[in-house]
């Protein structure tokens, strides 16, 4: 972590870093404004090239350290949590806590934020683990890439290779190969299988092995 970061880097806790549904309370006090408003963004680094900035749908892959903002005390760290691989996940659509998905857009690869949310869009009135109740929370984040997700139906379309409205992982695993190679960023087949595990998973409601254009289209809707 470079010296210019508010917070220095400690030991990293591990912590499971839970989705919306476990940080998604609104606050019912919180004045005129939206909670979205409340998500104060800081650049602390933008490089100076950016072919492509982040958007609701993209597939994002980022490092990121959370902090209580009451006293600095660090509660997650990618870089430890999971042998300290950078944790991948689709922008917007609730894979993170609510604060993030909002504090983490229009970011470019390289790119480096302060993202402070409010207990409303992260961990609510009860808190998670080390995260107290009621508590503002701040990600020090790292995007190191930034390419099209597979949640729209053109994507799905273009994955399904034999037109049968369905997708198999030998298919989605070939997008995001050529995703990523577009993007000159080759990954490892331990990545593709990290990220394939998890999408079928998450998607593959009825356990058949693929996964069908109902189960894909989380937005029920052709565009995001």
């Amino acid at each position: 972590m470079q010296s210019g970061m508010m917070w220095r880097l400690v030991s990293c806790a591990v912590f499971v870093f839970l989705g919306w549904q476990l940080g998604s309370v609104r606050a019912g006090a919180a004045g005129a404004a939206e909670p979205e408003d409340q998500v104060q963004i800081q650049v602390l680094f933008r490089p100076e090239e950016c072919s492509r900035k982040s958007k609701k749908g993209d597939l994002i892959n980022a490092h990121y350290d959370g902090f209580l903002e009451k006293d600095g005390s660090q509660f997650y760290c990618s870089r430890s949590d999971k042998q300290g691989h950078p944790q991948w996940f689709v922008l917007g659509v609730g894979q993170v806590i609510r604060g993030l998905d909002v504090g983490m857009m229009d970011m470019c690869a390289g790119e480096k934020r302060k993202v402070t949310v409010p207990a409303a869009l992260a961990f609510g009135q009860t808190g998670k683990g080390p995260v107290p109740p009621n508590a503002t929370v701040v990600f020090e984040v790292e995007v190191l890439s930034v390419s099209r997700g597979p949640r729209s139906m053109e994507a799905f379309g273009q994955m399904d290779l034999d037109q049968d409205k369905s997708l198999t992982k030998g298919e989605v695993k070939e997008y995001l190969k050529l995703e990523y190679e577009k993007g000159g960023k080759p990954r490892d087949e331990p990545f593709y299988e990290k990220i394939l595990a998890d999408i079928f998973w998450k998607s593959d409601k009825d356990q058949d092995g693929q996964i069908s254009a109902k189960e894909y289209n989380i937005y029920e809707r052709d565009e995001l």
